[in-house]
């Protein structure tokens, strides 16, 4: 059962996502909040959900300086963001704070539950236009490898793992390792790269930075 959680200022949205994902068998929504500064209470008093689905524009602090402090106080939070914004800047900004997928909000309510399914399976779920926009981007920059960032050869069939849209668990059957040994290569590879999520992981190899 995915336990999924909701930072949305609009409350027709925001009710109307908590339903549906509600109605899913192997799904539970128990929270929905309108601010960041709400879901941090929560979350010092409650388990974390695997999943947060988050605006970007909301009363008090934004969403992409939120995740920030939620990713950094619970890493094993997955993040969409779930939004209007379209521009690059915004889309590159929750990347970098450690959005792990990137929704319009005209996604339907289908496509936003096979979106967590995608992401609790290992994807790095976009919008089409945003997907669009990311591979415009790569294939605008010239590709830098950084020596300093040089992965092991294990480390780099990880990177090639998350690429092709594999799970920890399906990564750890590929190579015949454990999980936890998945999530040790994980944490070198985050911390090589200087990035907090899989999608800036899959960012980086797909422009050929690593």
């Amino acid at each position: 059962m995915a336990i999924v959680g909701i930072v949305e200022d609009n409350i027709k949205i925001r009710d109307l996502i908590q339903r549906y994902l509600d109605m899913q068998e192997d799904m539970d929504c128990p929270v929905a909040k309108d601010s960041v500064e709400e879901m941090l209470e929560y979350l010092e008093k409650h388990q974390a959900p695997d999943v947060l689905l988050m605006d970007i524009q909301l009363p008090g602090m934004t969403g992409i300086k939120g995740m920030e402090i939620i990713k950094s106080k619970y890493p094993d939070i997955d993040i969409i963001m779930l939004t209007v914004y379209h521009d690059s800047h915004k889309i590159f900004d929750s990347l970098k704070a450690g959005a792990s997928g990137y929704l319009l909000k005209h996604t339907s309510l289908p496509e936003i539950k096979e979106s967590i399914d995608n992401l609790l399976k290992g994807g790095a779920p976009m919008s089409p236009q945003i997907a669009r926009k990311v591979i415009t981007h790569f294939n605008d920059q010239a590709p830098q490898k950084n020596p300093d960032s040089m992965l092991t050869d294990r480390e780099q069939d990880i990177v090639n793992g998350l690429v092709d849209g594999l799970s920890y668990k399906l990564i750890a059957d590929r190579f015949s390792i454990s999980i936890d040994t998945v999530r040790a290569h994980i944490r070198n590879i985050y911390k090589k790269l200087h990035v907090n999520s899989k999608a800036e992981v899959i960012a980086k190899s797909l422009r050929g930075e690593i």
